[in-house]
């Protein structure tokens, strides 16, 4: 399947398990650009522990940081979810082929 590999797909679930980071997708979904210090006025914690959160979210690809001045500013990439996304669709797909052979079975028994 094309689009993310294993490590990527896994590198963006585990992002995506922590609560807060789901929040900081959130956030960039609805401001396409933000700092760290702007969503740590949004949300109850630092700075410094939102910018931890931003770098897990650019290492999963989801985030993407450009400097103004002395800023940091992210964007959201949401390309990523769209790979998660198909990934699920198909894994979703195969379970609903095998569960519709099963019940056939069980009809046929």
């Amino acid at each position: 399947m094309p689009g993310l590999s294993e490590p990527e797909l896994g590198a963006l679930f585990a992002a995506l398990a922590d609560p807060t980071r789901r929040q900081v997708v959130r956030s960039l979904a609805r401001e396409p650009v933000v700092t760290a210090s702007g969503l740590a006025g949004e949300l109850p914690m630092t700075r410094q522990a939102i910018a931890k959160h931003l770098t897990a979210l650019e290492r999963a690809g989801l985030v993407e940081p450009h400097r103004e001045g002395r800023e940091l500013r992210y964007r959201l990439t949401p390309e990523p979810l769209g790979d998660a996304i198909a990934w699920m669709e198909e894994v979703g797909a195969r379970w609903d082929r095998s569960l519709e052979r099963l019940s056939e079975r069980a009809r046929r028994a």
